[in-house]
């Protein structure tokens, strides 16, 4: 089978064809999808799905979610999502699939990177400092390089084990897209990070000349702070400092990964201003940091009336009908087709003002559904209206 061809997004280029999601989980060379976006655009839905339809295609699939909501979970019959990849049930194997899911625990991977990378009494020391605790259950970032830190744990598994050929993530819910690919980053500079630790432990030869200083600051830190709680602050910069010096390395390493012509990113939005707007801030990004994109998704596309009448059109004739009777079915009927038909409109219109400005990025729509998606029968339906490219 020919390889999937992915963007390599620049600033011009051809028009790109459809979206052909089908052909993208059917290439074995495809072995990670990441699904991103701002948060409520149904990230979430949309890596079920196309886990869901890669399975029963014949992939051996792992979706790893980072929803809080834990409809994944809901979704897939699964009483609850942990750190650890469980089986789906009632997935079709005729063709030789299967489909684990799971949902990042931040801070549970966080403990196994210490677990791995210190000694037992080490490890305990630093899993029970506060300072840790604080850093990896809510410092900023922390969720996003972790759900990285995680992929790479899956991948490296999958590779020794033969367990999975595909991974599709489902990235955070940050308030920008691009905190995704920003965090890890961020929390890499504060772990590998040279200032706090020096101010902490003044270092020896020349820096010992500053030491009176320091003196100074911890003695006014002890004062504010408390001397135990310096002292478990000084113990938690010296247990990382041991433990993780390398994290600016690892983020390398899976930044490279996500660069990596076996990874696809999917970036979904609907049709709404903000939501494309976020999906053009991630396209260029993706283009800046040479990241394979392989398309666009918007979901809840509203779905286009029957009928040739016009939006005017039917105002028009619903007026003519209210002026004669205020009550009438018929006016009202007229009028809800108005409203959706420029709705339509006002998205159709949202679409092509992305497509001008990236005419190289592939897209498909996602009709909206009449009701929420709560079982693998409605993942299996939003898999098929993924397969149905439309770039309209």
């Amino acid at each position: 089978m020919a390889a999937t061809r992915t963007t390599r997004v620049g600033p011009s280029g051809p028009a790109a064809d459809p979206l052909d999601l089908d052909a993208l989980i059917d290439d074995r060379n495809v072995g990670i999808i990441v699904c991103c976006g701002s948060g409520g655009v149904g990230k979430t839905t949309t890596s079920a799905a196309l886990a869901l339809r890669a399975a029963e295609r014949g992939r051996r699939v792992v979706v790893l979610t980072i929803d809080p909501a834990r409809r994944l979970a809901q979704a897939m019959g699964i009483e609850a999502l942990d750190n650890t990849p469980r089986p789906v049930t009632d997935v079709d194997a005729t063709a030789g699939g299967s489909l684990d899911a799971m949902m990042l625990d931040m801070k549970r991977t966080f403990d196994e990177v210490v677990e791995a990378q210190a000694t037992p009494e080490k490890a305990k020391a630093i899993l029970e400092n506060p300072f840790y605790i604080t850093l990896s259950s809510s410092f900023a970032g922390t969720q996003e390089y972790m759900a990285m830190e995680k992929l790479g744990q899956i991948r490296a598994d999958a590779q020794r084990d033969g367990t999975y050929d595909l991974i599709v993530v489902d990235t955070p819910p940050s308030r920008s897209a691009l905190d995704f690919l920003d965090a890890p980053e961020r929390l890499s500079r504060f772990l590998d990070g040279r200032f706090i630790k020096l101010m902490l432990a003044p270092a020896k030869g020349p820096a010992r000349l500053l030491s009176a200083g320091f003196g100074l600051v911890t003695n006014a830190l002890t004062r504010i702070l408390g001397a135990q709680v310096l002292r478990d602050l000084q113990t938690f910069v010296t247990a990382i400092d041991t433990v993780f010096g390398g994290f600016r390395q690892r983020a390398a390493r899976t930044h490279a990964l996500l660069q990596a012509d076996g990874t696809a990113f999917i970036v979904v939005a609907s049709p709404e201003p903000d939501a494309l707007r976020e999906a053009a801030y991630f396209v260029e990004r993706l283009s800046e940091d040479r990241m394979p994109l392989a398309g666009l998704v918007i979901n809840r596309s509203s779905p286009v009336p029957e009928g040739e009448l016009s939006a005017d059109e039917a105002m028009a004739a619903a007026d003519r009908l209210r002026a004669h009777d205020s009550s009438s079915l018929t006016a009202g009927l007229l009028r809800l087709h108005a409203d959706q038909t420029r709705l339509v409109e006002r998205e159709r219109a949202l679409r092509k003002r992305f497509a001008r400005a990236h005419p190289q990025v592939a897209t498909t729509l996602v009709p909206a559904l009449p009701t929420d998606v709560h079982d693998l029968d409605g993942l299996r339906r939003i898999g098929e209206l993924l397969s149905l490219s439309d770039r309209d």
